[in-house]
C-alpha cells in the first residue's frame, strides 16, 4: 500500500513546481554556496530533490550533483528541466532511508521536507539522517530544514497552513496535533497535474532542537547548528524562535 506522500507526488511535477515554498531557490542555493566556500570541487547529494530546483540551480553555478527521489513522476520532470537547460545532473530514483551511497559526498542537502520528517514512524525517520551521514565523506557537511517542534506548542498548525496555501496549492483539514508523539495528523486534498483531485490521510513529525541535536549526535556529527529556516534566505543571524515553522539544521562530520 502506497504511503501519502507517495500518492501526493504521483504525476505533479507542473504543480509542485508550482508551490509556494519553491520560491526561495536562489537564496537557499546562495547560502549553501557560502557555506561550502564556494569550492566547486565539492560533490553534492540533494536528497528528496523533487522536480530538482537546487540541484539544477548548483549545477548551474559549476557543481557536481546527485539527486534522489522516491517519486519517479517529479524526477521526469527534473531530468526534463536538466536536458532543457545542457546541464548534467545525475538523477536516480532511491528510498532515502536505503541510499546506495557510502563515503561519497562532500555535502548533503535535504530541504523543504524532500523526505524527513514525513516518514510514519520515527525509526524510518532515523534512517534517513543514518543514511545520509553514510553518504558523506569524513568530514562533510549536511544541510536540512525540517518542522519546529517549538511552533505548534504556541500556534495552530491549521491556521498557518491556510494562510500559507494559494489558489491550486494543496488544502488540509482535520488537523490534529499529538503532544505526546510530536505528530500532526491531518487530510488533505490536493489536484495533479491532469486534474485528478485527491484526498489523502497525511501524518508528519515536528521536532524540537535538542532532539535533532542527539540525533545527530548519535551518527558522529561533531558540530551541530541550528537556526530558524526562512523561504529563500536562509542565515545563521536568525535564531530559531517559536514563531519559526521549519528549522534550518547544518551539521559538520
Amino acid at each position: 500500500m502506497k504511503q501519502w506522500y507517495e500518492s501526493l507526488f504521483e504525476n505533479y511535477g507542473e504543480k509542485y513546481d508550482k508551490e509556494v515554498f519553491t520560491r526561495g531557490t536562489l537564496g537557499e542555493c546562495d547560502f549553501i554556496e557560502k557555506e561550502i566556500n564556494y569550492n566547486k570541487k565539492m560533490k553534492i547529494l540533494d536528497i528528496g530533490c523533487g522536480t530538482g530546483r537546487h540541484s539544477l540551480e548548483l549545477a548551474k553555478r559549476g557543481y557536481r550533483l546527485t539527486g534522489i527521489d522516491l517519486s519517479d513522476s517529479l524526477l521526469n520532470r527534473a531530468r526534463a528541466k536538466a536536458l532543457a537547460q545542457k546541464l548534467h545532473i545525475d538523477f536516480q530514483i532511491q528510498d532515502a532511508r536505503k541510499l546506495s551511497f557510502a563515503d561519497e559526498f562532500d555535502l548533503a542537502i535535504m530541504l523543504c521536507e524532500g523526505a524527513f520528517p514525513l516518514m510514519e514512524t520515527d525509526e524510518m525517520n532515523y534512517q534517513i539522517l543514518q543514511s545520509a551521514a553514510r553518504a558523506l565523506k569524513a568530514n562533510g557537511k549536511f544541510i536540512f530544514t525540517t518542522l519546529n517542534g517549538l511552533f505548534p506548542l504556541f500556534h495552530s498548525v491549521k491556521d498557518f497552513l491556510a494562510s500559507q496555501a494559494l489558489d491550486g496549492n494543496m488544502t488540509s483539514d482535520k488537523n490534529s496535533f499529538d503532544l505526546m508523539t510530536f505528530r500532526e495528523h491531518s487530510i488533505a486534498y490536493v489536484e495533479d497535474d491532469a486534474g485528478n483531485k485527491k484526498e489523502l490521510q497525511c501524518n508528519e513529525r515536528y521536532y524540537v532542537p535538542s532532539e535533532i541535536t542527539w540525533l545527530l549526535k548519535s551518527l558522529a556529527f561533531r558540530t551541530i547548528d541550528i537556526f530558524a529556516s526562512k523561504l529563500g534566505a536562509f542565515s545563521r543571524n536568525d535564531k530559531l524562535t517559536t514563531e519559526d515553522f521549519e528549522m534550518l539544521v547544518i551539521a559538520d562530520k
